[in-house]
């Protein structure tokens, strides 16, 4: 992991923020499911964002290049949606919305994030 990964990854994980649990993850891109296993679930806040990162703090990607996905609540259902690469770059997915039928995933114009 580079230098640029560790420093976003410490900005993202802070003091004093609960502790991680296991959780459901499915992520799907473009219509095609990338991700469909157990990760980890960190709350961040108490707005309801939250970031999503391999199981038991592993070193390996969440999927792909991607460490870690993370939603920030803007306002009550809406969200910013972001994946930090192995390259430390924090790539901007996009809005995304609460989805109405399943309140465990947020829906953007291209990507479906879940956490059960």
């Amino acid at each position: 992991m580079t230098r640029a990964a560790l420093l976003t990854l410490a900005l993202l994980v802070a003091p004093g923020a609960a502790a991680a649990r296991d959780v459901g993850c499915r992520i799907e891109q473009t219509g095609r499911v990338v991700l469909d296993r157990t990760c980890d679930f960190a709350p961040n806040g108490r707005d309801g964002s939250f970031t999503l990162s391999p199981r038991g703090g592993g070193q390996g990607a969440l999927f792909g290049s991607i460490l870690m996905v993370s939603i920030s609540v803007i306002e009550p259902g809406l969200a910013e949606v972001r994946g930090l690469t192995r390259d430390g770059i924090n790539s901007r997915w996009g809005a995304a919305r609460r989805s109405v039928r399943d309140g465990a995933c947020w829906e953007g114009s291209d990507f479906r994030v879940c956490a059960r």
